[in-house]
């Protein structure tokens, strides 16, 4: 990375007619993982994250990870192309009732079919559809410029909006 300040976006929505929606081919499916199973979130994000150089939890042990993955506030979604595991997402509700898109990101070979505003997508509906009762004060995520370059243009695309832009040097 070297030189390059970190530069990170944030985003919202806070109401889901904001939702531009982009679909795939009946192909693509999504499914909550509702096993919470601390490898497939520890395995998805070493995997993803590994080509968008994601290092906050590389070095976690087996119980971080179990804690994390466990946590009542957390939902994980696993993305299937065919029979092909695909991609995944993470939605974390925060203190306010605001849901987090926290972890967001399709395997490398299937980087740029299209698959991923029609994640997105699904992570957007999903964070409004939230169980619970109490319907979402807004829908977030961050991004930085060492995600994929496409990454904010697609959160901008489904109808997220700027709120904050933050840059270390």
């Amino acid at each position: 990375m070297g030189s390059t300040p970190l530069i990170t976006t944030y985003l919202e929505m806070r109401s889901s007619d904001q939702l531009r929606p982009k679909r795939a081919d009946a192909r693509f499916q999504v499914h909550e993982k509702t096993d919470r199973d601390w490898r497939f979130n520890r395995d998805l994000y070493l995997r993803i994250g590994e080509q968008w150089d994601w290092i906050d939890k590389r070095l976690w042990t087996a119980d971080q990870w179990i804690q994390y993955a466990t946590a009542p506030e957390l939902r994980t979604f696993a993305a299937y192309y065919g029979d092909a595991l695909s991609g995944y997402y993470e939605l974390h509700q925060d203190a306010e009732n605001g849901i987090e898109i926290a972890y967001f990101g399709l395997l490398p070979e299937f980087i740029g079919r299209g698959l991923g505003g029609a994640l997105l997508t699904d992570a957007i509906e999903e964070a409004w559809s939230w169980r619970g009762g109490i319907a979402p004060s807004r829908v977030w995520v961050h991004t930085c410029n060492r995600d994929h370059p496409q990454a904010l243009a697609n959160y901008q695309a489904r109808g997220m909006l700027v709120y904050k832009i933050e840059q270390e040097s």
